[in-house]
């Protein structure tokens, strides 16, 4: 079933990121990160297959695509911000696109993004530990090219409910900036 989604989903992308990008005519940006072999956290069996799998569609695509496998914060966020310059550097008519496959949290409306090695005991942590999803699209913002595609297959019950306040259960809705288009696979809120 999950594989199903999967190429559903690449399938979806493939026509929707064509289309947007013949429109552009610019340089095709990837960054697809699939996050499964958690340490603090339990490990996920699918993150690493799904995010493989975008690699290999958005590069038949013609993308210039950056796979990030099992990545600790630090690695996350020098992904992104590389990101972000290669998208700036491309110019106004370029394509980004952001594919997320791992566990998210949703906590004070804002969802994170979890690296492999998070060591969340509270919500305080997740300012550290995390990568905060707002800042993705910032990056990507700030880059002031044509488009932006981010896919989070993040939605998942948040592991550490118990421990915070303001737990909620899957992502929350994200107000991208214009020019972006944001995808979940699952509606905001849901699991």
């Amino acid at each position: 079933m999950r594989i199903l989604i999967v190429a559903l989903l690449a399938g979806w992308a493939s026509i929707f990121v064509m289309s947007a990008a013949e429109a552009s005519g610019g340089q095709r940006i990837a960054l697809v990160v699939g996050n499964s072999n958690y340490v603090a956290l339990s490990a996920l069996a699918n993150p690493e297959n799904d995010a493989r799998a975008m690699a290999e569609t958005l590069e038949s695509l013609q993308f210039e695509v950056i796979l990030t496998i099992d990545a600790d914060r630090r690695d996350m966020a020098r992904a992104i911000r590389d990101f972000g310059h290669q998208l700036s550097a491309a110019g106004a008519d370029a394509v980004g696109l952001f594919f997320y496959a791992g566990h998210g949290v949703q906590a004070r409306n804002r969802n994170y993004l979890m690296p492999l090695r998070a060591e969340i005991i509270g919500e305080a942590d997740l300012d550290i530990e995390a990568i905060d999803a707002n800042w993705v699209l910032r990056q990507m913002e700030d880059a002031g090219n044509a488009l932006n595609i981010i896919i989070f297959d993040a939605c998942r019950n948040n592991p550490f409910r118990g421990s915070f306040r303001s737990a909620d259960r899957g992502l929350a809705r994200i107000n991208a900036p214009a020019g972006s288009i944001v995808a979940y696979s699952a509606a905001p809120g849901q699991v």
